[in-house]
């Protein structure tokens, strides 16, 4: 998760995410060189000493700063849309979870086990334990095994929200009356947190999503405690 003062992407937990990370630096470094030559050029118009008062067209320039920028776009949109595709993608998953949004929580259904199902609620600050962490804690987390394939449906029951995990690079929209889906693949142990990222009404209590990561032996065993139950 992100902590004080971090600046930059919160680290990968998920292939995606890695993509994505990698995409940024790519596009980050034609922006550097492009601020770059633009600074460049207009520090030598204002400090250059060259008059040409017939000058009217420049036709070999003109040419050059049309077709450079249409290159420099196609290095971007390439990349960008191979990134699209594969985040559209679903590759047979092995879990299917289903995230439906309410004001102000999330419930969520394993509907391939005997339809698991409970709420995540936000723990108010005053019920905290000393290491939880304020707004972001909840108290019913979301049990995933790693290196499997997981495919999560998202809808709502009153208004737009957004399941979103930074370190899995994901965010789908929870549109009510509609199922949209993507898929991600954990791959380490650990904890992962994720905010609802619509403003979606007044009293907006942040809607927190709190991922446990755990071998696939320690999931079943999970499920199978939670199916006995």
């Amino acid at each position: 998760m992100s902590t004080w003062a971090n600046l930059n992407l919160q680290d990968s937990a998920s292939p995606l995410m890695e993509q994505l990370i990698f995409f940024h630096d790519h596009e980050l470094l034609i922006l550097v060189m492009i601020t770059v030559l633009v600074g460049y050029l207009m520090l030598t118009l204002f400090f250059n000493k060259y008059i040409n008062r017939f000058l009217l067209h420049g036709q070999l320039i003109e040419v050059i700063w049309t077709i450079l920028p249409a290159i420099i776009l196609l290095f971007i949109a390439f990349p960008s849309l191979r990134l699209l595709y594969l985040i559209d993608e679903i590759n047979e998953p092995s879990v299917t979870l289903k995230s439906i949004g309410h004001q102000w929580y999330w419930s969520y259904e394993y509907s391939d086990f005997n339809n698991i199902e409970f709420d995540s609620y936000m723990i108010p600050t005053n019920e905290l334990n000393n290491d939880g962490f304020r707004l972001l804690d909840v108290d019913n987390r979301i049990i995933l095994p790693m290196n499997s394939q997981i495919r999560i449906l998202v809808t709502a029951a009153d208004v737009i929200h957004s399941w979103t995990i930074p370190a899995l690079g994901v965010k789908v929209d929870g549109t009510p009356g509609r199922l949209n889906q993507t898929n991600f693949f954990i791959n380490r142990p650990g904890l992962f947190y994720g905010q609802c990222s619509e403003i979606c009404g007044a009293n907006h209590s942040f809607m927190p999503i709190v991922i446990e990561s755990v071998p696939v032996n320690y999931f079943i065993k999970w499920i199978s405690n939670n199916v006995n139950s």
